[in-house]
């Protein structure tokens, strides 16, 4: 089974260029004005425009209002919605229902007690995305570049497929898909040499680094 790699907040024609080109399956962009990695309607369109169905394109929300991703829709069409707040599943639902398009549900981890919403989610959603939690004092949900506990994932029985994000870069994805068993990966922080700004070559080397992983992998399940 292959790996999903999703590379997030991607913000210039550039590094979408060097996203697409390295063989990334999903590519995000954020619509959320908090973060360094926001882009606007205009960006979003061109960006998609790049695509080019090269890839996924993911649209990244934080609690956005049906006004907010009807105009998502119409600028970007993204194949998936990344929710990333405080969404119900009931929200869920809706948005699902309006939009006529698969949501991946972020569910922030710091401790097993944060898993106890997955059975209501994964009711619900397409895809489930466990990244770390922020603290109480941040500004934005996710992009923080801090990793959670992998091993609070060993033992989980999701029928539903998930990816891990949180402080994923080249050097520790091996240890994390080993502990998670995960079969998708979300990097942002990971891939940038300062907040916000993609880094070509850190893009390139990530996503080399998943596929070595992945060909390995399908290399011992042939044995």
């Amino acid at each position: 089974m292959s790996l999903l790699v999703k590379i997030c907040g991607l913000s210039t024609r550039e590094t979408l260029d060097v996203a697409l080109d390295a063989g990334a399956d999903m590519v995000g962009f954020v619509f959320f004005p908090p973060s360094p990695r926001h882009v606007s309607l205009e960006t979003g369109r061109d960006l998609g425009r790049q695509v080019n169905r090269r890839a996924l394109k993911v649209a990244l929300t934080v609690d956005a209002d049906d006004a907010a991703l009807d105009n998502i829709m119409d600028t970007l069409s993204p194949d998936i919605f990344q929710l990333h707040g405080h969404e119900s599943v009931a929200r869920l639902r809706d948005i699902k229902q309006r939009f006529g398009r698969p949501v991946m549900k972020a569910v922030p981890v710091a401790t097993a007690a944060d898993l106890a919403v997955l059975p209501g989610y994964a009711a619900v959603a397409d895809r489930i995305l466990f990244d770390a939690r922020a603290p109480k004092d941040a500004t934005r949900p996710g992009g923080l570049g801090e990793p959670f506990d992998w091993h609070l994932l060993e033992n989980l029985d999701l029928k539903l497929p998930y990816m891990v994000s949180g402080g994923l870069h080249a050097d520790n994805l091996a240890e994390a898909l080993r502990v998670t068993r995960a079969g998708g990966i979300d990097v942002s922080s990971g891939v940038e040499s300062a907040s916000g700004v993609k880094d070509p070559e850190m893009i390139r080397a990530f996503i080399r680094a998943a596929r070595a992983i992945q060909d390995a992998s399908q290399e011992l399940s042939v044995r």
